[in-house]
């Protein structure tokens, strides 16, 4: 096996949350339980939304938080040139689509699982007369060859029909932004990523990124998708939710922050840190030390009950 490469991809639309950090969490733990590298990419493709200075303050929190890059940070916003690179690699299953946003609603095929409208292949043999291209879309297979089966390190086997739940996705958007469906593709590749660990919200691209690897001819990474947090009206936790930033004001409250995300992730830290320790105070190196064995046991925990035939994944 590749020595093991993991990330953590946040976007700088904000100050880091809750939320994020179970995820940065997750993905830090599991890069060291296989003694692998730990990659920060930013993911600010999406210029638009990007917030000045986020990024730095991401940055700065974890490692305040001790989760430093094993490697140069690598931001999206200057790596362009690949993605046009893989867009000239995808030109035959690639088209202009001259939709907007109101059009492709009134006539999409439905909602996918992610929410998004499913695209009824409108342009996809052409644009109309009198019609310009707003955004370059990939054609997918027709039903009956476009099935897309994965094993996710905690959901288990998924599958998805790419033409029923997707359609043709969106490779660079109508306002000149690469899509976040190629530049993770393109990102992880070119980084020798092997394994990805991210919030479940993102389970259902993880068909159309493995399709799009398939086409470009790269390795497709294991996957591992961890529960995503909600508040109190079930609603994912994010910005746009009101999520709040973590912001540890001291070593305490970093660790009774990382504290929280171990719990939302199911780790037993008692074996190594003792019931008290939540009370006493811990370091962050004592933490840590904590923190790896007891995801270590949680993955075990995993695979045995995935392996069980009475066992089923929570």
């Amino acid at each position: 096996m590749k020595p093991y490469v993991g990330r953590f991809a946040p976007s700088p639309t904000g100050p880091l949350h809750a939320g994020s950090l179970v995820a940065a969490v997750a993905s830090y733990l599991d890069a060291r339980v296989h003694q692998g590298t730990w990659l920060i990419r930013i993911e600010d493709i999406d210029e638009g939304r990007s917030v000045p200075g986020a990024a730095e303050d991401i940055l700065a929190l974890l490692h305040r938080l001790g989760m430093d890059s094993d490697g140069e940070v690598v931001w999206q916003s200057r790596r362009k040139d690949l993605y046009e690179a893989a867009r000239l690699r995808l030109a035959d299953a690639v088209y202009g689509c001259g939709c907007n946003r109101r059009e492709i609603a009134d006539s999409r095929l439905g909602v996918g699982p992610d929410g998004a409208a499913i695209y009824p292949g409108t342009c996809r043999h052409g644009l109309a007369p009198g019609r310009a291209s707003r955004s370059l879309r990939l054609r997918v297979p027709d039903t009956g060859n476009d099935l897309v089966t994965f094993i996710d390190r905690f959901a288990g086997r998924v599958t998805q029909c790419l033409a029923l739940e997707s359609g043709d996705f969106v490779l660079k958007r109508a306002d000149g932004f690469w899509a976040y469906q190629l530049a993770v593709v393109v990102d992880d590749a070119e980084q020798g990523v092997t394994d990805v660990v991210r919030g479940a919200d993102l389970l259902d691209s993880t068909p159309r990124q493995i399709y799009l690897q398939g086409l470009l001819g790269v390795p497709t990474p294991r996957y591992l998708h961890v529960p995503v947090v909600r508040n109190e009206h079930g609603e994912k936790l994010s910005k746009q939710t009101g999520a709040l930033a973590v912001q540890p004001g001291d070593e305490a409250a970093a660790v009774a922050a990382l504290r929280d995300a171990a719990r939302f992730l199911g780790l037993d830290l008692d074996a190594e840190l003792g019931p008290q320790a939540a009370k006493a105070g811990a370091s962050l190196a004592a933490f840590w030390q904590a923190a790896v064995p007891a995801w270590a046991r949680l993955l075990a925990a995993r695979e045995a009950q995935a392996a069980s035939p009475y066992g089923e994944l929570a």
